[in-house]
């Protein structure tokens, strides 16, 4: 992320940094960095699909270091992809590695894999706390910059392209904010957030460069989308110019070249004009074309002026606008009520599926909520009537949305049909229209896609009906057979998390509460004591990881849809929805011990919360679902038994997307699907 090797040449000299007492002030942060940062270096569990309760812990405590301090801050998120396409090899490369340590934690090896749903636990326990937050329509760091200076306050990062931005009061380091360490005062008022802060001027001043050289600087160092042919034949330029190689095989060489030679011109057209008089003429136009693109990434002239946002409640991006976006799509995305694959949809017809730790052998866990994504296509392409042609196959009159998913243990890209359901309701179903479709309508899309019955809904409370749907169709569609005990592991995990959440209100639990919880707690430290006793060599349990995965896939599939339709159900806390080892914890246990799940009876309120979710779950099952069957060795993803009703096709079979449930050992899969290896 940002200019290659410029964070750690700042930590080799950090003169030039300033140290900085963080407190009365406003702070805007890169969220998208923060929950990064947060969730991979505090330790939480990654392996087992997630800790979302100890997550938001987490959140508060760093909200609450800054409250102390009266820091008053911004969070800006990324939306979609950068619509230009220019990083789009580097967010393949970019998978692929995650592909890579996913599979390394699934064998018990090393690895970071951020668990599915960390950015949408963050945004909730943000909305909880009332944190300003914002999410942009595409890519933020020039927004960011843009706000920090509105507001003439510090940018909370990791990024280094913030050392490039002219920010008047500089860029903060998220590896030197002592968040956790405030620095203890006798007067209320005076604690503050031990910092170091970047300074673009200083740092200029200091090589004796002009600013205005620093994206040229940037560029030619090497960034997010670098050309690296490009930069080969202008640093071969530099180094003759320089005629120097006191730098050569030097950590940060390419840095040193850079900032020996950048100080002899003042402005960056002077330096391009002297490396391209430097190229073959054949050269010069495709190296000053990717220059001049790349430069523009840092330029906050026209950039969105998010205080209004703040101010007013009002987001409007410029893209957007040019696609004629309706007003509720863009305010809704902005306050985080829609998940930024809407923006991917929308403006590059493809979306990159989130890579978790599950069984690489089989199937993505993505397989099973395909149906689903299929109907989801369909509704956000629905507002394009016009234009949707120059995106189908004439022939067929369909169209597709790339998804890039992994393939085992390699990147594939699958060509997914969208699914108009329009159809099959009396309603106008277009997006413009979508939030004035009577509840009535967007409920029975709801339920008729995840194939439950509202009777199975209404024998739960409402907080839990969403979470039930989402569950029903798991149970009846994993690859994988869900077994009894997976799925009362599961939903003892939930009411775990309603313990939880009523722990952090005292008025609502007494000592049958808390005695659930400490029960419930133990257990789950007892297996993190057990993984330590008897070390990773072994690893998890695959199958049991696959089948929790795919249960993630569903709940948040379900939570982007129920959105997308305008919330038709309650949306649930999902703040302390899942904790992985607790449930994995759980689920060992109920494979010897039924009695397991008598843990609630000390506690009427949770006994009678979990004997309803398992008796709604059950309830949705023929009577015969959970009896032995012979196993299934194919890895592959059983079709939507009820998903894909609203696509069915004219012999009456269930469209599901035909060209991405395929065999992968057919030798012809490679017409269908792309393995980017």
């Amino acid at each position: 992320m940002g200019v290659q090797g410029l964070t750690s040449f700042l930590g080799s000299n950090i003169h030039l940094l300033t140290d900085l007492k963080l407190r009365s002030t406003k702070l805007v942060i890169d969220g998208n960095n923060l929950y990064h940062k947060l969730y991979l270096d505090s330790g939480l569990e990654q392996v087992h699909g997630g800790n979302y309760d100890s997550f938001t812990n987490l959140i508060y405590k760093f909200f609450e270091s800054l409250s102390r301090c009266e820091i008053n801050a911004y969070v800006v998120f990324d939306g979609g992809c950068d619509i230009s396409d220019k990083k789009l090899e580097t967010q393949k490369q970019r998978m692929k590695e995650r592909i890579r340590k996913a599979q390394s934690l699934s064998k018990g090896e090393s690895g970071q894999v951020l668990p599915l749903m960390v950015r949408d636990v963050f945004i909730k326990v943000l909305t909880k706390l009332q944190v300003n937050f914002v999410q942009c329509f595409s890519e933020a760091d020039q927004d960011i910059a843009a706000l920090a200076n509105v507001l003439d306050c510090p940018v909370l990062t990791l990024d280094s392209d913030f050392c490039i931005f002219d920010l008047n009061a500089g860029y903060c380091p998220f590896s030197y904010f002592q968040w956790r360490n405030i620095n203890p005062s006798t007067s209320e008022n005076d604690s503050y957030i031990p910092a170091k802060c970047f300074s673009a001027k200083y740092f200029c001043n200091y090589f004796n460069i002009n600013m205005s050289l620093l994206p040229l600087f940037a560029t030619l160092a090497g960034n997010d989308y670098m050309n690296t042919t490009a930069l080969e034949k202008i640093f071969s330029k530099i180094h003759s110019c320089i005629g120097s190689r006191k730098y050569s095989g030097k950590k940060h060489g390419h840095i040193h070249y850079l900032l020996d030679w950048l100080p002899a011109f003042a402005s960056a057209e002077e330096a391009i004009i002297y490396v391209m008089n430097k190229l073959r003429e054949q050269d010069r136009d495709a190296v000053r074309e990717f220059l001049t693109l790349a430069m523009a990434d840092y330029d906050l002239h026209d950039v969105q002026n998010l205080a209004c946002f703040f101010n007013k409640g009002s987001y409007f991006s410029s893209t957007a606008i040019k696609l004629n976006l309706p007003d509720w799509v863009q305010i809704a995305l902005a306050k985080g009520l829609l998940a930024p694959m809407i923006s991917d949809v929308l403006l590059l017809r493809r979306t990159f599926l989130h890579v978790q730790v599950e069984d690489m052998r089989r199937a993505s866990a993505h397989m099973i909520t395909q149906p689903i994504r299929q109907v989801m296509y369909g509704l956000i392409l629905n507002f394009y009537h016009d234009s949707i042609a120059s995106h189908e196959t004439q022939q067929s009159g369909k169209f597709y949305i790339e998804e890039f998913d992994r393939l085992e243990n390699h990147l594939r890209k699958t060509s997914v049909e969208a699914i108009i359901m329009s159809r099959e309701f009396s309603e106008d179903l277009s997006l413009q229209k979508l939030p004035e479709v009577s509840l009535e309508t967007r409920l029975s899309m709801f339920v008729v896609t995840f194939g439950v019955k509202m009777s199975t809904l209404e024998s739960v409370p409402p907080a839990h009906r969403l979470t039930i749907a989402t569950t029903c169709y798991w149970v009846a569609n994993s690859s994988s057979k869900v077994r009894q005990h997976h799925l009362k592991a599961l939903v003892m995990g939930l009411v775990y998390g309603e313990a939880c959440e009523m722990m952090t209100k005292p008025e609502l639990h007494g000592e049958d509460i808390r005695l659930v919880y400490e029960k419930l707690r133990n257990l789950k430290k007892g297996q993190q004591c057990g993984r330590r006793r008897h070390g990773h060599e072994a690893g998890p349990n695959v199958e049991d990881l696959h089948i929790f995965c795919q249960w993630q896939c569903c709940f948040q599939t379900g939570l982007h849809f129920n959105q997308l339709l305008c919330t038709p159900l309650q949306e649930p806390d999902i703040t302390r929805i899942y904790n992985g080892p607790l449930v994995h914890q759980l689920c060992h246990k109920l494979k010897t011990l039924s009695s397991t799940e008598d843990l609630f009876n000390s506690s009427p309120i949770l006994d009678k919360l979990y004997r309803s979710l398992i008796q709604a779950a059950m309830s949705s099952l023929p009577p015969d679902h959970f009896q032995s069957k012979s196993k299934s060795k194919s890895g592959k993803p059983k079709k939507a038994k009820t998903a894909g009703k609203p696509a069915e096709n004219t012999s009456g079979r269930t469209q599901t997307g035909s060209q991405s449930n395929i065999n992968v050992g057919n030798r012809f899969a490679s017409l269908y699907v792309d393995e980017l290896a």
